[in-house]
């Protein structure tokens, strides 16, 4: 495996993005949207990033990539299809320890950018390792139809179940009869009948039952 994976909390951090084009938004809307600090570097922008630069949400700098761009940030995307550009801005980041992404050019990325489904606060991310991000898309599209929005109210109530039992100093035990572990007993009190009273808007039945799954003794009804 030549890729590791990982979530990065990029929250206030100062990220920078060469290019305005649509490759460059769509970074830059995901990298707004997970509270990064971001400049762009492009000589002109789509209307869509220079609404957001004039809302104040992104910071502009109106001429091509210079080197010494990357000073004083932590990641670097480079939204181009200028195969120089690339390179240089990937030699500046290996000197000043700044992690780059070259769109669609392996050979000058520090990191690769997976395919990501979101649900609320669930993400999933595929990645091929570079190989093929045609079956990246692909994988991604299937697994968009098999995730459903009743999977982040899942994920949502089970937050909201799992601090409330917290705050009462009260855990979720591993059944004492066999060999489960409390994560066992978490997995079976999240079935397929919570799911359906949430689809059903019946929030407080689904939390009722959840509770009841996770403090009983095998961790079931």
């Amino acid at each position: 495996m030549r890729y590791y994976p990982v979530f990065l909390d990029i929250a206030g951090k100062p990220v920078v993005v060469i290019g305005g084009g649509n490759v460059a938004l769509q970074k830059v809307e995901g990298l707004v949207d997970a509270g990064g600090d971001i400049t762009v570097i492009s000589p002109f922008l789509l209307p869509r990033l220079q609404e957001m630069t004039e809302a104040g949400q992104i910071r502009h700098i109106g001429r091509e990539y210079q080197p010494g761009d990357l000073e004083g940030y932590k990641l670097a995307f480079v939204a181009t299809d200028d195969g120089p550009t690339n390179q240089a801005v990937a030699i500046e980041g290996r000197e000043r320890g700044v992690w780059v992404n070259a769109v669609d050019d392996p050979p000058n990325c520090d990191f690769i950018m997976p395919g990501v489904i979101r649900r609320g606060d669930l993400v999933v991310a595929i990645s091929t390792s570079g190989a093929s991000p045609a079956m990246a898309r692909k994988m991604r599209e299937d697994l968009e139809q098999f995730l459903t929005q009743e999977d982040a109210l899942l994920l949502e109530l089970a937050a909201e179940v799992r601090h409330e039992l917290r705050d009462r100093n009260i855990s979720v035990k591993a059944c004492d009869r066999c060999d489960r572990t409390h994560l066992d007993v978490w997995n079976a009190a999240l079935d397929a009948e919570v799911k359906r009273l949430l689809s059903e808007g019946q929030r407080e039945l689904a939390k009722e039952r959840l509770v009841r799954s996770l403090l009983a003794p095998s961790g079931s009804l």
